[in-house]
This record gives structure tokens, sequence and C-alpha cells, in this order.
């Protein structure tokens, strides 16, 4: 059986690093933040630079993702949160993500990226916004 994970994913539009170093500090556990370089491959994140991609693995098996968002994609409020789902389960994810754009509508199709994963992004039915990673095993 493959780990997954369901957890929400914030856009804090410019914030993640200054919202995310603050949850560390609250909920204890590890903080990873990554950027991405010119070739779009992920690195650690220096202080300054754009966050691509933050996961805070809190005490008691807690989860919160993060970025800043993209440029060319601003988040409105309302907007700025969805639910993350992950793992490594590629089939079951992928039926997921197709059946969860059933009269929804999709952002951005499943598609593999830079780093490995692949990742897409929608809308169901009901307004919520779902980003699917899935991660190679």
């Amino acid at each position: 059986m493959s780990e997954q994970y369901l957890a929400p994913f914030i856009n804090f539009q410019g914030r993640a690093r200054e919202a995310m170093e603050f949850y560390h500090r609250v909920l204890g556990g590890n903080l990873d933040l990554q950027t991405l370089n010119k070739q779009g491959v992920p690195k650690p994140a220096s202080p300054g630079d754009r966050i691509s991609h933050a996961r805070l693995e809190a005490d008691g098996g807690l989860i919160i993702i993060a970025s800043d968002g993209h440029p060319d994609y601003p988040a409105k409020v309302g907007d700025n949160l969805a639910i993350a789902l992950g793992g490594t389960d590629r089939e079951r994810l992928t039926r997921i993500f197709n059946d969860l754009r059933e009269g929804g509508r999709i952002q951005m199709p499943l598609a593999k990226q830079p780093w490995g994963s692949a990742v897409g992004w929608l809308k169901d039915k009901f307004g919520i916004g779902w980003t699917v990673s899935i991660e190679q095993a």
C-alpha cells in the first residue's frame, strides 16, 4: 500500500516563508522550503527566494503545504486555499483526479513536472480547489 496524505494547500501570494515559519514555530516539526532554479528544478530556498513549494510536517502528523503562488495566476481571496492530495499510487490518484473533474473545471491537467512528480489542479463541481500530486515511489 502506498503512503498518501490529504492536507490544506495555501497560496500565500508572496508571504509563504513568513507564514510557514510562523506555523513551524507554533506547531513544531520539520519545515522544507523549496524554490526553482532557471531550469525549473527544485532547490532549497535561500532568504529572499520565491517559495515554489513549502511543506510543514508538524508534530502529531499534521501537514500544511503552501507556496508563494505563481505571478501569472494571482489568487483572489477564496481561491487561495485548496485541498492537496498526494502520494505514490499513480493509478489511484489519476482516477481520483479524473473523478473530481466531473462537473468541475481543470485548471492544469495532470502533467509531469521537472522535479519528477506529476501535478494537476482543478475546481470540483462545488467550487473546491484540489491540487493532486503523484510523487515518485
